[in-house]
């Protein structure tokens, strides 16, 4: 057993070794979610829940789907609350809106249904550029209005490039 995780380790070492010595970064930067930034999407779904007078529990994640804001709006069902943080811990992780994995499901891919991930519509990944730093869930009373105002908040984040 040991010999075989030396050979692995030996292996891998071999293979990142030309891409080293070649001069290329062994890390690449990356942008972050910033507690500014997860308020400001928190904030905004919430405003466009109140003019569609749909209540609704909201969820940002960072990348890793772990939870950064949330709100629960008054009149929102209990179970709403989960929701919306399995929908942002979705979008987050898929780096795809929730509602292409609704539909996934629905035309048979149940194993999107059993992995843990919640496959509903209302999450949205919150990118900037080509790089997923985030995402929101919303779990309101009418699943139309989740879908819209989390591609909408999506659409306009961040925040302070539009």
């Amino acid at each position: 057993m040991l010999l075989k995780a030396c050979v692995a380790a030996l292996v891998a070492a071999a293979l990142a070794a030309p891409a080293l010595a070649a001069g290329e970064p062994a890390t690449r930067p990356s942008a972050a979610l910033t507690q500014a930034g997860a308020q400001a999407a928190l904030q905004a779904a919430e405003r466009l829940a109140r003019q569609a007078n749909d209540p609704a529990a909201i969820a940002v994640v960072d990348t890793d789907g772990l939870l950064m804001a949330f709100v629960r709006m008054d009149g929102v069902r209990p179970g709403s609350v989960e929701l919306a943080i399995g929908k942002a811990r979705t979008a987050a992780l898929m780096q795809r809106p929730t509602a292409e994995l609704e539909a996934n499901v629905a035309t048979g891919r149940v194993g999107l249904a059993t992995a843990g991930l919640t496959a509903l519509g209302g999450g949205a990944p919150l990118k900037i550029g080509a790089e997923t730093v985030g995402a929101i869930g919303v779990a309101g009373l009418k699943k139309e209005d989740d879908v819209t105002n989390s591609a909408a908040v999506a659409a306009a984040f961040p925040p302070s490039a539009h």
